[in-house]
């Protein structure tokens, strides 16, 4: 049997400003995925959007549309974002999906089935912004702990699933599987924050609101957005439904990447719903933190959004997808200013790795017309134990979801190449015609080391991966995951190509 890898964004609300906070957790999901695939799982990418509730139907008929049509337009734009970012999903779910709405009220009638949804009347705050119920102790000041607006006093009928019902169930499971929340400090914000204080029954459905799935036994009813958006990671894989017939072959999901923003709903009241369906729970759930602007959470509120696709138009796809996944520490709160990326480019990307293949590549064309001996015997250096060296390490940090340092090992291998370089002056052999079997040893390390450099940068930035291996003309066999763990793989006959400059340096 294939090994296989499932992985799952949240699916994201419907809106015209996506904002680079957004895609971060998708890139990050893309990256890791990628990464699997590289080393030869079946992977299941998903991700997708979440377009019921109040606020959308609001919207759409501000604008004098449907809400289905308001959402279309907005999906595709969300859609081409995702697509400038080269973000690889295999399959992206919508909410309005037939086969999602199929299954959805199939969990829904399966929960009330079981005793675990009651009928009754929800009296307390929400906050419509972020179409949450919320008791008392979870307000901070009097407000909405996730987005800081004021909340209302609301009161209608409603159907409630029972989740203190599984209080014992979760308490026993979180101590048997200490990893199953991560990092440690989600962890304990919700078992503080929730479960030593005690879970409350959650209301899973709305009267007032129209735009939604309908509840199929009442349809005076229709299921709240957590109960349906929660809904997709099974969903897509066809449970419940006609559509696909993946779900034995990717559940339990591996990881569930999700914002800390929204860690309760995914850690606590998703399992809950799964153990009421007798069914497995996730491996894994990663609540990373923030990508902050000026101290502050981005959003459109505050004004300081910062537009990804403005950026991937000045700087590049690739130096974007760089400076996410480096300079955010993994699981807690980063910090954007374009102060740092401007650094990031101009001395990781534009000065060390772009430097590096382009006068590597310059001095093959230049002493051996881009073509190098094939009598050469490459020397024993010091490059090949740090390629060993770095693979292991990154292969440790990926899987243990901390792309930051495993990008770091990339670049002790592009820095030991460069001080290489600066070592055996291949520029200074050049002048002698005796030196020229060496200089040739010299010019197939440095094109060996950037085979190795391009595989293990595919997953963080694919086009300059892609851009270095078809200017050193190496095939797909040479290009995979373990390839790049054997030293000596790049044939030595190969006539490489010109290319641009990968990284043009920034002027601040």
């Amino acid at each position: 049997m294939p090994k296989t890898f499932y992985i799952t964004t949240p699916i994201y609300y419907p809106s015209d400003n996506l904002h680079l906070g957004h895609c971060y957790t998708t890139v990050a999901a893309d990256a890791l995925a990628r990464y699997k695939r590289l080393q030869g799982f079946e992977v299941m990418f998903l991700t997708g959007t979440d377009e019921h509730g109040q606020k959308i139907e609001a919207k759409a008929l501000s604008v004098g549309s449907t809400p289905k049509e308001y959402v279309d337009e907005i999906v595709a734009s969300i859609q081409k974002l995702w697509a400038k970012l080269n973000i690889s999903f295999d399959r992206f779910v919508r909410t309005t999906d037939d086969y999602h709405v199929q299954s959805v009220q199939a969990i829904f009638k399966k929960l009330y089935e079981n005793g675990d949804i009651y009928k009754g009347n929800y009296t307390g705050k929400y906050c419509q912004p972020c179409e949450t119920f919320l008791t008392d102790y979870q307000l901070v000041n009097g407000k909405c702990p996730d987005c800081n607006r004021e909340v209302i006093d609301f009161s209608e009928e409603a159907y409630f699933f029972k989740l203190s019902k599984y209080q014992k169930q979760l308490q026993e499971f979180f101590n048997s599987a200490p990893d199953f929340i991560s990092p440690p400090s989600r962890k304990n914000e919700m078992l503080k924050n929730f479960m030593e204080l005690g879970l409350e029954d959650v209301c899973v459905s709305r009267t007032s609101i129209s735009w939604g799935i309908p509840v199929d036994f009442n349809t005076k009813h229709t299921v709240y957005v957590w109960i349906d958006a929660l809904s997709n990671y099974i969903s897509a894989l066809g449970f419940a439904n006609d559509k696909y017939d993946d779900f034995e072959k990717f559940w339990p999901c591996d990881l569930h990447l999700v914002g800390k923003e929204i860690m309760r709903f995914h850690a606590i009241i998703w399992p809950a719903m799964l153990l009421s369906l007798g069914l497995p729970l996730p491996k894994k759930i990663f609540g990373h933190g923030w990508l902050l602007f000026d101290g502050d959470k981005m959003s459109k509120s505050k004004g300081n959004i910062v537009d990804p696709i403005k950026l991937c138009d000045l700087y590049g796809v690739d130096a974007i997808r760089y400076f996410l996944l480096r300079e955010m520490p993994f699981g807690d709160d980063g910090l954007f200013s374009n102060s740092a990326l401007i650094t990031r480019i101009n001395t990781n990307l534009a000065n060390d790795l772009g430097n590096l293949v382009s006068r590597t590549t310059t001095m093959a064309f230049k002493y051996f017309d881009g073509l190098l001996p094939e009598e050469k015997a490459f020397e024993e250096n010091t490059l090949r134990e740090v390629c060993k060296a770095a693979i292991r390490e990154m292969e440790q940090f990926m899987d243990d979801l901390n792309p930051p340092r495993a990008l770091g090992e990339i670049w002790k291998v592009v820095n030991a190449a460069n001080r290489y370089v600066d070592e055996t002056a291949p520029w200074a052999l050049a002048k002698d015609p005796t030196q020229n079997s060496k200089l040739a040893g010299v010019l197939y390390n440095l094109l060996e080391v950037l085979r190795v450099i391009s595989v293990l940068i595919t997953p963080i930035m694919p086009e300059s991966a892609a851009k270095i291996q078809k200017q050193l003309n190496l095939p797909e066999h040479l290009c995979t995951w373990e390839s790049a763990k054997i030293w000596g793989q790049t044939p030595s006959s190969n006539p490489l190509n010109k290319g641009d400059i990968l990284f043009p340096r920034i002027e601040k």
